[in-house]
């Protein structure tokens, strides 16, 4: 009755929906990340880290695992191509409708007696076990309703409940009659068969965790984006017109303007400081020079003769990554 309760508040609080799984997940994410070293053996520096989240907490006992769709809101015509839809409309946000129902429903489960003794998990994996959708070829989460557009809260709790039956059988089976449109689509080639992704090649990693300017042919297909990478989601025939745009996230047309390519070159570190990062924190409070490479970038590739000026500007600026992805691109 207990697992019946906590769904029940789930729904209530705005989650599509709630599965609850025994918490041998962990064992199952060791073996996923040892095949991805074993597939990428170039990117193994950036997985290692990761099996420290595999270590089961003491006192584990459950895995809550709740989703909720961001297909409902708007996308600005002037981010689109420069930033994904799921930092667009993050739940992670203290302002945001999604950030005060997922603490209201962490509250309740105080009330219920249940306590909380970690956040992290695998949570696409644990999605897909507890049966609340399926992964794909691109490795995203789906649902039949809103297609891989979807945010996943998990939470390891501290009692035995009343579990889902286990899925094992959880990769999309749409995915297996030949599409390869995600693979074909993605800029940097990360996607490969078998549901595999190269970290280290993921767009989205180049653009907020490199620790150096990426080579001249990865910069002339990472295309305009900024900030993570949409093109093996819009791609895909399973997400086509899934996104409803029927709502406004919350003080993003403010911080539209301040994601504008050349307003981001130009920006002063105390605006980025106090606006940007706190916005869109992956790439750090000290890696203002990652933004404005990937700022400098996009414009290059747009082909926009509008920002030459800058980019012949930018030549010369102290920092040798900026300058160097400026000599790039005149020459």
């Amino acid at each position: 009755m207990l697992s019946k309760e906590i769904k029940h508040r789930a729904l209530e609080l705005g989650f599509l929906k709630c599965g609850i799984i025994p918490v041998n997940i962990f064992d199952e994410y060791i073996q996923r990340l040892d095949e991805r070293i074993e597939a990428f053996p170039e990117s193994r520096e950036l997985y290692e880290p990761l099996y420290k989240n595999a270590r089961q907490p003491e006192n584990a006992k459950s895995i809550i695992v709740c989703t909720r769709n961001y297909n409902r809101y708007k996308v600005p015509d002037k981010l689109k191509g420069l930033v994904a839809k799921a930092y667009l409309f993050d739940g992670r946000i203290p302002y945001s409708q999604e950030y005060r129902e997922t603490a209201e429903f962490e509250a309740s489960l105080k009330l219920l007696g249940i306590n909380v003794v970690q956040q992290f998990v695998p949570a696409r994996l644990a999605a897909a076990k507890a049966g609340l959708g399926k992964i794909g070829r691109n490795n995203f989460f789906y649902d039949s309703s809103h297609g891989s557009y979807l945010w996943i809260n998990t939470w390891v709790v501290d009692k035995e409940l009343e579990y889902d039956a286990v899925e094992n059988d959880f990769h999309l089976s749409a995915c297996s009659d030949g599409c390869h449109k995600c693979i074909k689509a993605c800029p940097t080639k990360a996607l490969s068969g078998s549901f595999l992704v190269n970290r280290g090649r993921c767009l989205t990693h180049l653009l907020s965790y490199a620790k150096d300017v990426p080579d001249e042919d990865t910069r002339s297909v990472m295309g305009t984006w900024l900030y993570g990478c949409d093109e093996c989601q819009d791609i895909c025939p399973m997400n086509k017109d899934k996104f409803t745009e029927t709502r406004e996230f919350p003080l993003l047309a403010e911080h539209e303007e301040y994601i504008k390519p050349e307003r981001i070159l130009e920006m002063s570190e105390e605006t980025y400081k106090s606006v940007l990062n706190p916005r869109f924190w992956y790439n750090g409070e000290e890696n203002m020079w990652l933004w404005k490479c990937n700022a400098l970038r996009s414009m290059i590739n747009s082909g926009d003769k509008k920002h030459q000026a800058l980019i012949e500007k930018s030549c010369s600026h102290d920092d040798p990554r900026i300058s160097k992805t400026a000599q790039w691109g005149l020459a």
